[in-house]
């Protein structure tokens, strides 16, 4: 027969684990918004937040029905998620998102600028669209809603933003004068707005990948991938995971005295 007094131990000891259980969650109770998370590396960063107890809306331009599907996948780990159908590339819609997610989740505490698109062709191929729709969809889309999201935010005096860059927007590459130059643009964008908004406590930081291996990279010729890794200091490329494990410490209060970096996730590419 147990004793009251080792029962209340025992008692004591389960709290403890639950308490130290839900303290652990690096985003409980937060809000995130995070554009483009269908698939990729955005669906990676939702997933990894609701994991880590944070509520989640998302972006996404075309499947409803994956959408929806997303929702459950999301909500199964205990926490809110909605998705809106949204161009993070049109300021009015931006601005009408952050409107609404303010409505349904009260605050904005993290803003994740994932969506992008490429239109790789050389230079003296490439078309006045085909420039125009990766500046707006890749660097117009982080102004729309790193804009729109400052109202919350600053109310708050606190807040994340995480903007997706890339090692070509660092060191450029040919083909990609497009891509590299939106790229380029936000880290620069993501260093000012830094400086302005640090006093409110709010940080501003960029990733920067290298070469992560997704469904669009496994559509590729598999010797041309296995060359790309063999220059990678670390011979392979990266999984989603390593880009969402960075963005989730840059969304916690883990790096809370880190803002105004670009941080590169590629395996010493750029070493």
């Amino acid at each position: 027969m147990f004793s009251i007094v080792s029962i209340t131990i025992l008692l004591c000891i389960f709290i403890q684990k639950n308490i130290k259980q839900h303290s652990m969650k690096l985003l409980q109770n937060k809000v995130a918004i995070i554009t483009g998370a269908s698939r990729g590396i955005g669906k990676g960063i939702a997933i990894k937040f609701a994991e880590q107890g944070c509520n989640i809306a998302f972006t996404y331009l075309s499947s409803v029905e994956k959408a929806i599907a997303f929702e459950l996948e999301l909500a199964a780990y205990g926490i809110k998620a909605k998705g809106y159908q949204s161009d993070a590339a049109d300021f009015k819609a931006a601005e009408q998102l952050v409107i609404d997610v303010v409505a349904e989740f009260g605050t904005v505490d993290v803003l994740v600028n994932n969506a992008g698109i490429t239109r790789d062709t050389l230079l003296m191929r490439m078309s006045e669209q085909q420039w125009d729709e990766v500046i707006n969809a890749n660097l117009k889309s982080v102004f729309n809603l790193t804009k729109a999201v400052q109202k919350p935010m600053l109310k708050a005096r606190s807040g994340s933003i995480i903007n997706m860059s890339s090692v070509v927007g660092v060191k450029g590459n040919a083909g990609q004068a497009n891509y590299s130059a939106s790229k380029a643009g936000i880290i620069g964008f993501t260093k000012s707005v830094a400086l302005e908004l640090g006093s409110r406590n709010i940080r501003s930081n960029a990733i920067a990948p290298g070469f992560i291996e997704t469904e669009m990279t496994a559509a590729l010729d598999e010797k041309v991938v296995q060359q790309w890794r063999d220059t990678i200091p670390l011979k392979r490329g990266g999984s989603v995971d390593d880009v969402a494990n960075l963005t989730l410490f840059l969304a916690s209060d883990m790096s809370s005295y880190i803002t105004g970096q670009c941080i590169n996730v590629c395996g010493g590419m750029l070493t």
